[in-house]
């Protein structure tokens, strides 16, 4: 339902007369029909009478100039076509946040309460039932119970008056305020300080202007868990500036706001467990390396991000890196990755599970895409899920079985060799397989693992026992009991420890 323009809006004067302009008019968001776009200017254009808005548009397309018109420039614009003037009584400059909820809810006071039956009311999409109903009573009451909110695209442009919707709405955890007339991060943070239980939310595509100064902390997020920024043009130097007034959240999603550069979070962020990237042109894989560090980061989103490669320099080939330690999830779709060697290097991640790396150059380099997913199986050694498809235990060792057949003999001309004291396969070899030493070692079967223990130790196998434990069984102990299987029969992992007795 469209939002009403205020009644202080409505007595704008005839085109080429004096009209009435907010105070505030420079920079405000407005609505003119159904296009977007922010006031540049406001005050006369010569020759013609009266006041005009100098609009820059969201759509380029519906402007006609760049801010420049006989010769003289009112305003700039991004783009060459982006601006146009109009009268301020072709604007809108929106509502209050509580009139717009009234109006989306048909629980507006200056508006019959819609009636489906004689004996209900319609309440958003809930029906209601009442007998013999106060009107005003029942409004209030209706508003107070709102958990979930959603104005989106009404025209939502202030507060209000300060603490009516504290007063009105007291149960609210959830709101929706994408694509209104949100101007400034001082409005969202005026309507969050109303709502003492806010847990989620969406500003998406409100092009507003955020703090460029370390602010005093307030308490409006203090409980908030997913914060959605999308399409909002903020800055990662403006996301940390804000950040010390999230001190709860969990899930951030800052798509599409031409973020190119990042910064080490310090002492922010902490608790985040998401955080979207997808559709900001970032500069470089190495990006990553300034938000590696967030502790309780599980879920890490980077489509279309531009990034061409992947690295954790701290880490060896075979080791585990330090970098994003609870990271679970990882989703590089869309991207200009054209080398294996980044997909090697997402096995130093600790905790890694799913993967999702559809349409990246490298994965041209294989035509079947049957073989192309078990290279990144056999690749990626604790991979669950690959692109949304789960990978099961008979997958998985048919992958790591496939790999160390299609590379043995690339291993032997390296330097291969089955007896460890021979086996010195080269540091080429090893940088474009850094999992097959671990494979080959899964392949071995439990009689020759006794046989190289027997050198090592001196006993000989017939008295030796061995089992092993695994993190994915905890407390639980499985013996090895079958010479003639190799180790992977065991779905034995790296990671895993294998126990030695006699």
């Amino acid at each position: 339902m469209g939002a009403r323009r205020p009644a202080s809006n409505s007595g704008f004067g005839r085109p080429g007369m004096a009209a009435w302009v907010p105070s505030d008019a420079l920079d405000r968001r407005l609505l003119c029909g159904t296009e977007y776009g922010t006031v540049r200017y406001v005050g006369s254009v010569s020759p013609t009478a009266g006041i005009w808005l100098g609009v820059e548009w969201d759509d380029p397309q519906r402007g006609k100039h760049d801010g420049t018109y006989e010769g003289t420039q009112y305003f700039k614009c991004r783009h060459p076509k982006g601006g146009s003037f109009i009268r301020p009584n072709k604007a809108n400059f929106g509502v209050d946040f509580l009139t717009a909820v009234k109006d989306r809810y048909a629980l507006n006071d200056e508006r019959d309460v819609q009636h489906g039956t004689e004996n209900t009311l319609v309440f958003g999409k809930k029906t209601v039932e009442f007998v013999g109903m106060d009107s005003i009573a029942e409004q209030q009451s209706q508003l107070n119970q709102l958990v979930d909110i959603s104005v989106r695209e009404c025209a939502v442009s202030h507060a209000g008056q300060k603490e009516e919707i504290s007063r009105t709405c007291a149960n609210i955890r959830h709101i929706n305020l994408s694509k209104n007339l949100i101007s400034s991060w001082e409005t969202v943070t005026a309507i969050a300080s109303q709502v003492q239980n806010l847990e989620t939310l969406n500003i998406s595509e409100n092009k507003m202007k955020f703090p460029s100064t370390s602010t005093s902390v307030s308490g409006a997020f203090s409980k908030l868990r997913i914060l959605a920024l999308n399409q909002t043009e903020i800055t990662w130097a403006e996301v940390l500036l804000c950040a010390p007034g999230w001190p709860a959240l969990e899930e951030l999603y800052l798509t599409s706001n031409n973020i190119t550069v990042l910064e080490r979070p310090d002492n922010v962020l902490q608790t985040l467990k998401l955080l979207d990237l997808s559709d900001n042109q970032l500069l470089d894989g190495n990006q990553l390396h300034l938000i590696a560090h967030l502790p309780r980061l599980e879920q890490l989103i980077l489509r279309n991000t531009g990034i061409s490669s992947i690295h954790f320099p701290d880490a060896g080939f075979g080791c585990k890196t330090k970098m994003f330690p609870s990271l679970k999830s990882l989703a590089i779709n869309d991207n200009k990755i054209s080398q294996w060697s980044s997909i090697n290097e997402l096995d130093k991640l600790p905790s890694l599970r799913s993967l999702q790396c559809h349409n990246n150059p490298f994965m041209d380099t294989e035509k079947n895409p049957e073989t192309l997913r078990q290279l990144i199986i056999a690749k990626i050694s604790q991979l669950e899920v690959l692109n949304k498809s789960e990978i099961l235990p008979a997958e998985r060792k048919g992958a790591e079985l496939d790999y160390r057949k299609i590379f043995g003999n690339d291993w032997l001309a390296a330097g291969g060799n089955w007896n460890p004291e021979k086996n010195k396969p080269s540091e080429e070899f090893l940088a474009a397989h850094p999992r097959y030493p671990s494979l080959c070692l899964k392949s071995m079967t439990i009689q020759r693992v006794k046989g190289l223990l027997y050198r090592l130790l001196k006993i000989p196998g017939s008295e030796l026992k061995l089992s092993y434990e695994s993190s994915k069984l905890e407390g639980k102990e499985v013996e090895l009991d079958n010479d003639l299987k190799p180790l992977q029969f065991y779905s034995i992992e790296n990671g895993d420890c294998v126990l030695v007795r006699w």
